[in-house]
């Protein structure tokens, strides 16, 4: 079958190879026809070596298909059945999971340095234990999670990670207080969705701050009252909040830069929301005083910071009900021939969001 591969870290572009062999099916386990799957920033820090990942390797963690086969031991799949593939699965049983945090369950995380594909030169990695930029994956029959017939391979796509990561971040880690001022630092595919859950929320005052303009037009179409450039925070703080700073930051880009600039743009006692993924040896430098002084909370959101298959659900009956916008987060719609093109769109922040049609 055919799969982009990424030979070494620090690579900038994918090879599509038509050799690549989808392994470990057995008891437990699910083919999956992949139909659809997003271009996330993560596959990039994946790709250039921010996010750890083991190579080669087949990018992709967003994407979407039909079940080909079901493993001894499954019982709530069978072929044909329509799946969104979420690459942190809950087990269940582990104390994270028990305490009801099942964001933060380190299962799925055991799977990633385990084989998911081969070709005759050898074994190859699949990006967060699954690796969607190919035609079929086997995955934990737990990764695959079931979707109504109603829900378009490409919307649910998106659901699998980005929009659930942004949305979840403030409707669940920031559960941020109506009429209050946010700032979004970061408006990708990500920070669009962390803007759509502001404006559900019903935050009075939305910043969008990005120095790509084209991602400023969009941001104001979701639901932010202002766009800016990075240069220009300064003066929306002030117009805004007469200099206080804002009730509530996103930090949406994975760096410590940004996340100092978010920290300085909220107020004392206001909430700093860490989104974005950054590397392990980028640190954020915080002096004890104003850590103290300041009273902010600073609050991670890993995967948008709540139960993952409620808030596929939650996220689902939104898009029903026309209280968020999924389909305008898709610009660009691309065949996996085509995927280092996409790459470069996503560099230059030419897209908020590219399905890649498989």
């Amino acid at each position: 079958m055919r799969a982009a591969v990424l030979h070494e870290i620090g690579q900038d572009k994918l090879e599509v190879l038509d050799d690549v062999e989808a392994v470990g099916f057995g008891p437990g386990k699910v083919r999956v026809r992949v139909r659809a799957t997003g271009l996330c920033h993560s596959d990039l820090s994946a790709m250039n070596g921010v996010l750890p990942q083991p190579a080669p390797f087949v990018p992709g963690h967003e994407g979407a298909g039909e079940i080909l086969e079901a493993g001894e031991g499954v019982r709530n799949l069978k072929p044909g059945d329509r799946v969104v593939l979420c690459w942190l699965p809950a087990c269940g049983a582990c104390p994270a999971c028990k305490r009801g945090q099942t964001q933060l369950c380190l299962a799925g995380f055991m799977n990633a340095g385990t084989p998911n594909f081969k070709r005759p030169g050898g074994d190859l990695f699949g990006f967060a234990g699954t690796g969607t930029f190919t035609e079929e994956v086997v995955v934990d029959a737990g990764c695959a999670v079931p979707i109504p017939d109603d829900v378009p391979f490409d919307i649910a796509a998106l659901i699998g990670c980005g929009v659930t990561t942004g949305l979840g971040a403030a409707l669940n880690t920031a559960d941020l207080e109506a009429g209050s001022s946010v700032a979004v630092i970061g408006c990708g595919g990500v920070g669009i969705s962390a803007i759509q859950g502001a404006r559900l929320k019903g935050a009075a005052e939305i910043v969008a701050v990005d120095p790509v303009a084209s991602r400023r037009e969009a941001a104001l179409k979701f639901g932010a009252t202002k766009a800016v450039s990075p240069d220009e925070l300064a003066d929306a703080k002030q117009q805004i909040t007469a200099g206080e700073g804002f009730d509530y930051v996103f930090e949406v880009v994975g760096r410590s830069a940004t996340a100092r600039t978010a920290y300085e743009n909220t107020r004392r006692g206001g909430t700093l929301v860490v989104v974005g993924a950054g590397a392990m040896d980028d640190f954020l430098q915080l002096n004890m005083f104003e850590l103290f002084f300041d009273e902010k909370r600073i609050l991670p959101s890993m995967y948008g910071g709540g139960d993952v298959l409620r808030s596929y659900e939650r996220t689902i009956a939104l898009w029903r009900a026309g209280r968020i916008d999924l389909e305008g987060l898709i610009t660009h719609r691309v065949p996996l021939a085509e995927i280092n093109e996409a790459l470069d769109q996503m560099r230059t922040g030419a897209a908020l969001r590219t399905c890649i049609e498989i």
